[in-house]
């Protein structure tokens, strides 16, 4: 992707309030600038809480047609009996409690756009119906005889796969290839994690401001407990949790146990190391994952205990150790190896401006010095062999310890000796 491309997709993301630096967004949004100023049929798909009206939105704003309403209709929300009527509009004593001829939403969005989300969930008596509209340009009031012209472009979305709802006879074969022209998927927040320390300082920002609330702030590890865990709800549910922790822990300094206590129990990790699950890797691969998130839990634990330690609110050390590193919300810009987003509450930013600075924190990482990173095979060795140590080479206790089965442990330590030959 070119620079002048790349500018025109984040001066696209200022614009519209979208905040992000994954290149799963960015393709999205090169997309959306090709096919704005068209009126082409868009169909956007991505699980409950991605954003697609946001994207919905977005696309009407950049079009041709931003003059003009967008109508947002909630299929799965709207009565099977009225949908027709609410999408189309009746006539006056069409039907009982008819009192008055009434414009339905696509003679509303005339000019417009019309954005169906869920509409998945739209009853096949009526998706009939609105193939016809989307097919001739017209609409008819349930109870007139007369067909009304409208110009109106249609923005589809759906959680669901059509294409499986096709195949169960749920959903008009005809009217999915209609739809289907240009399709937006929008990733699940758990494939774009490098979007969540924006995402979490922007909410928890707009929140404080809007309520006058004087947030003390989050450590590192806290933000990295936001990004371990696995986002069913995507990026509703993760508004909503920092919502709730600005309001309850606005006076603490939040830390990874905070963040947890506000997550489901039973989903705190996006994968659950104890429990056997299908991921589509081999076991080594599954093993060694298993592992490097032991390594990290263990990490984040004695950052804790260094802390109490120290007897310190905040300590940065000046060689920069990441595990002494617990600041005040307002100083975590500053940290030398974690460059994560934050802003004060009471800084009197629009939120264009706001969301400008989120996007100018680019190259997020973890840690930065490349001198720190170690392959994840030496790290999983030395543990290994720290096991053994401690266990007075009890290796079914080193292999407890671990959290891993004896024969891997026999195996690895016959391929470590084997290297080491």
């Amino acid at each position: 992707m070119n620079e002048e491309k790349l500018k025109q997709i984040r001066s696209f993301q200022i614009r519209h309030g979208i905040i992000s630096r994954s290149p799963l967004v960015a393709k999205i949004i090169g997309t959306i600038l090709e096919i704005a100023e068209t009126d082409i049929s868009v169909l956007i798909t991505g699980e409950s809480g991605t954003g697609k009206e946001v994207f919905a939105q977005a696309l009407h704003n950049a079009s041709k047609r931003k003059n003009n309403k967008i109508i947002a209709v909630n299929c799965a929300a709207i009565p099977e009996s009225i949908l027709e009527s609410e999408l189309f509009g009746h006539e006056k004593g069409s039907f009982t409690g008819a009192q008055a001829q009434r414009k339905g939403y696509f003679e509303m969005a005339d000019g417009g756009t019309i954005f169906l989300d869920e509409i998945g969930e739209m009853p096949l008596s009526v998706q009939v119906k609105f193939l016809r509209v989307l097919e001739t340009k017209e609409i008819m009031r349930v109870g007139s005889e007369q067909s009304v012209k409208i110009d109106v472009r249609i923005v589809a979305a759906t959680n669901i796969p059509l294409e499986k709802a096709v195949a169960k006879g749920k959903f008009r074969e005809d009217l999915f290839y209609r739809l289907n022209t240009i399709r937006l998927k929008l990733p699940p927040l758990r494939h774009r994690k490098e979007d969540i320390p924006l995402l979490a300082d922007f909410f928890i920002n707009s929140f404080a401001k809007q309520n006058d609330i004087d947030f003390t702030g989050m450590t590192k590890e806290a933000y990295l407990a936001l990004m371990e865990y696995g986002w069913q709800g995507n990026v509703r549910e993760l508004k909503n949790v920092l919502e709730s922790v600005t309001v309850l822990e606005r006076n603490n300094l939040v830390t990874p146990e905070i963040v947890r206590n506000y997550l489901p129990k039973d989903k705190i990790f996006s994968q659950n190391a104890n429990l056997p699950v299908h991921t589509g890797k081999s076991p080594e691969q599954a093993e060694r994952e298993i592992i490097y998130r032991m390594l990290l839990s263990l990490r984040s634990e004695i950052a804790e205990i260094k802390s109490l330690v120290l007897k310190k609110e905040s300590v940065i050390s000046q060689e920069g150790d990441f595990s002494t590193a617990i600041v005040p919300f307002s100083n975590l810009s500053n940290l030398p190896e974690i460059n994560l987003p934050v802003a004060t509450p009471s800084e009197n930013r629009t939120k264009e401006e706001e969301i400008s600075r989120l996007q100018d924190l680019s190259n997020f990482s973890v840690i930065s010095d490349a001198e720190d990173v170690r392959p994840i095979d030496e790290l999983i060795k030395d543990e290994i062999y720290k096991a053994l140590r401690i266990t007075n080479q009890n290796r079914r206790k080193a292999s407890k310890m671990l959290g891993i089965s004896e024969r891997t442990l026999y195996r690895k330590i016959d391929e470590y000796e084997k290297n080491d030959k």
